[in-house]
C-alpha cells in the first residue's frame, strides 16, 4: 500500500459518481498524525482490494477537502456509491476503521 498523499485530486462531481466502496484519506505527507495512522489504515484496507482508497493531499485552497469539511488530519471519509456513510478522524485503532468499512461494503468483514 502506498502511503503518499497525492497532490492531484479528483473533482467532487467525479467522487460523487464513484460506484461501490471508496475511502477518501485526507492528510499530508509531512503530518505526524497521518504518518502514525498509516499502519492502521494499511491493516484495515490491506485485505480489501475491492475498496477504492484515495490518499488526497489536503490544505488551504484544496477544494475536495473543503467540500467534505475536513478540519483535522488524517480524516477518512467512507463512501458508498458516492455518498458519505462514515467518517473517522485521527484513527487510534484498527477496529474503528473496520467498523466504518463494514458500512460501505457488504464484502468487508468487520
Amino acid at each position: 500500500m502506498d502511503s503518499t498523499y497525492s497532490p492531484t485530486q479528483p473533482a467532487r462531481a467525479e467522487v460523487d459518481a464513484y460506484a461501490g466502496a471508496t475511502v477518501l484519506d485526507f492528510g499530508t505527507n509531512w503530518c505526524g498524525w497521518c504518518r502514525n495512522a498509516q499502519p492502521l489504515i494499511a491493516q484495515a484496507l490491506g485485505s480489501q482490494p475491492q475498496v477504492r482508497h484515495l490518499q488526497v493531499e489536503d490544505g488551504p485552497g484544496r477544494p475536495l477537502g473543503r467540500s467534505f469539511r475536513v478540519k483535522l488530519w488524517p480524516t477518512l471519509v467512507f463512501l458508498k456509491d458516492g455518498q458519505e456513510v462514515a467518517r473517522v478522524v485521527r484513527p487510534s485503532n484498527v477496529d474503528e476503521l473496520r467498523d466504518a468499512l463494514a458500512k460501505v461494503s457488504d464484502d468487508v468483514k468487520a
